[in-house]
């Protein structure tokens, strides 16, 4: 047998998988063979040969930097999610410590528009019998047609809301309100709405995660059906 032919029985016994496989279960190999270093090439983004050394510290380069990135993403992360933690805490204290229907509106616009940035506020509460309010609107649960839709789903709407949902829910401040989370208070039934407006049309968007939303309406909803129950004539 020819030289020529035993390197061909050679090239098709052993392929390029044989070998990523071996050198995959075997990672200390070139510790074993160190000379092999010296002498292998690697093909890199430059068009030029490094050695297979200065790839490696290339890609582990690479890799710590995506791995910096990252840790910094969840740092980032966290420090925002420590600050929505501690601005949703006042404001469950606040609306907690609220006694009227009025003190929890002014609890409400405070921490809204302080805290999380929103433009304009509106608390509209359902109710078929007086309640004993100064600023605050109650209405008939009768009149609530046109936001129906905002409440069917019991879910947080945010996004651009139509002109005549608009208009009810932030009513002489609509003109302004160019994007809004609205928040179905319910407590057995739908006791009321609260709305959250922005002057910019992309600050609530019908991406967003309603999580914190979520939860600032179970919270309210209990406190306002407590105190509506009490303030009823």
């Amino acid at each position: 047998m020819s030289q020529e032919e035993n390197q061909q029985i050679k090239s098709a016994v052993i392929n390029a998988s044989d070998v990523a496989d071996y050198l995959a279960q075997h990672p200390d190999f070139f510790m074993q063979n160190k000379p092999l270093l010296e002498v292998m090439a690697v093909p890199h983004e430059s068009g030029r040969a490094i050695s297979l050394i200065e790839r490696q510290t290339s890609l582990l380069r690479d890799r710590n930097q995506q791995l910096t990135v990252h840790l910094s993403d969840l740092i980032d992360t966290a420090r925002h999610n420590d600050s929505q933690f501690e601005k949703t805490k006042r404001m469950v204290l606040s609306l907690l410590d609220s006694a009227t229907l009025d003190d929890v509106a002014v609890a409400l616009e405070e921490s809204l528009c302080r805290d999380f940035y929103g433009d304009e506020t509106a608390l509209v509460l359902f109710s078929d019998r007086p309640l004993n309010v100064n600023n605050l609107r109650i209405l008939p649960r009768a009149t609530a047609g046109v936001i129906e839709p905002l409440m069917t789903t019991n879910l947080p709407t945010c996004g651009q809301l139509q002109l005549i949902e608009n208009r009810f829910l932030f009513e002489e401040a609509a003109v302004k309100v160019q994007s809004a989370a609205v928040i179905p208070l319910v407590k057995g039934e739908t006791i009321g709405l609260l709305a959250i407006g922005s002057y910019d049309p992309y600050y609530f968007q019908s991406s967003q995660g309603t999580l914190f939303l979520s939860y600032v309406g179970e919270v309210l909803s209990r406190v306002a059906s407590r105190i509506m129950h009490e303030e009823q004539v």
